[in-house]
């Protein structure tokens, strides 16, 4: 985690994202991850690596909705119900960012 520019790796918003929303694509990424523009190209690398290993699958209407679903690999390791709460209400998009004061 970046705490100066509140972001964090990619692959832990997708991750975030899959769990609490049930899928993940490239602008939801960026907004949960807090990414600044230009960084479409980088997502979408990380994205179809991890299709590549299994834990995320294209969506069935992937080619109009650019959506990726849970793949077998984070649907076998998924936290409980309790924890999927958990890191919902923790997401780096609700967190306060610091004036230029701080």
């Amino acid at each position: 985690m970046c705490r100066e520019l509140n972001r964090e790796p990619i692959w832990v918003a997708t991750i975030r994202l899959a769990y609490t929303q049930g899928w993940a694509d490239v602008d939801s990424v960026i907004a949960e991850a807090n990414l600044v523009s230009g960084r479409e190209d980088t997502v979408v690398d990380v994205l179809g690596t991890m299709c590549d290993r299994d834990l995320l699958v294209e969506a069935p209407d992937f080619d109009a909705s650019g959506r990726y679903l849970v793949g077998p690999v984070l649907r076998r390791s998924a936290p409980s119900p309790r924890g999927i709460k958990h890191l919902s209400e923790h997401a780096v998009h609700q967190w306060a960012r610091p004036t230029s004061d701080d």
